[in-house]
């Protein structure tokens, strides 16, 4: 580390750290710039939902064309082929997106799976979006036999299907086990640097993009060379909001970890101490 730190209150007008590099196909970035990993369902489970939804939509199918069927006067052959119409949209169709509007993109196979249907940016779908899912499930799915949708499925990145592509949404796995990251150990050699310096306020994405670099959450950066370069621009970035500066000689890693780590524990201690006088007001009144 050879730039010369900078003290927090010179910070830059636009933040350009280059913490989108940490970022992967799964993270949707909200306003706040916090990543929200929603990984997109397999294949194997897209098809086993689809194979659920397929039966049951099948057999809603056959019933209910028994009922328009029987309702419709035998002599009459054009209003016979209009109840058979009316039959098949109503289950192809209106079903399943009645189904997922109200459930907020869960049909009865993603609801048996633990699998959701969301936009791209991550939102609950609305009646539009079911109903161009819907729709256009007619061809790819029945008319085809699952066919087209298989492929499509199967070359996007995120398993979308050609009504997932039109509608602009995706299926994701809602029972996901819950993995908290270990806290960001802070270096002993940098323990009393750190507990003089001036940290300031770190800006979400770079405390993000620091905490998932440290954690090796992105396995591109395996090559040292390429590591050691990302964490050089990291902490140069991280320096506009520390001061003074670490110790000669420090090495950039280090000196992450023992930022994100003194903010960790400040804010921490900060919270605490909010927390009891709190207690003492509440207990007072």
């Amino acid at each position: 580390m050879t730039s010369a730190p900078q003290s927090p209150e010179r910070r830059p007008q636009e933040q350009r750290p280059q913490e989108r590099e940490l970022l992967t196909d799964d993270d949707l970035i909200t306003g706040d710039a916090v990543a929200l990993d929603l990984p997109a369902a397999g294949l194997g489970m897209r098809l086993l939902s689809g194979l659920i939804d397929v039966v049951v939509v099948m057999a809603l199918l056959i019933v209910t064309l028994f009922v328009f069927m029987t309702a419709a006067p035998a002599t009459d052959e054009a209003l016979a082929w209009a109840a058979y119409i009316a039959a098949t949209a109503s289950v192809l169709v209106v079903f399943p997106t009645v189904l997922e509007t109200l459930t907020r993109g869960r049909s009865l196979g993603k609801l048996a799976l633990g699998l959701r249907t969301v936009r791209d940016d991550g939102g609950a779908i609305s009646f539009h979006h079911a109903f161009v899912r819907a729709l256009i499930g007619v061809v790819e799915i029945y008319a085809t036999s699952g066919a087209v949708a298989f492929l499509s499925a199967m070359i996007h990145p995120r398993g979308k299907r050609l009504g997932d592509i039109a509608a602009g949404t995706y299926v994701i796995r809602v029972r996901v086990p819950l993995r908290p990251p270990a806290p960001i150990q802070m270096p002993p050699g940098l323990a009393a640097w750190a507990s003089r310096a001036d940290v300031a306020t770190i800006p979400v994405g770079l405390s993000l993009a620091v905490r998932r670099f440290l954690s090796g959450e992105v396995g591109t950066y395996t090559d040292p060379v390429r590591r050691h370069a990302l964490a050089e621009r990291l902490a140069t970035h991280m320096q506009m909001y520390v001061a003074p500066g670490p110790p000669p000689g420090t090495p950039p890693e280090a000196y992450l970890a023992a930022v994100l780590a003194t903010r960790r524990d400040r804010d921490a201690a900060r919270l605490a101490r909010d927390g009891e006088l709190r207690t003492r007001l509440t207990a007072r009144s």
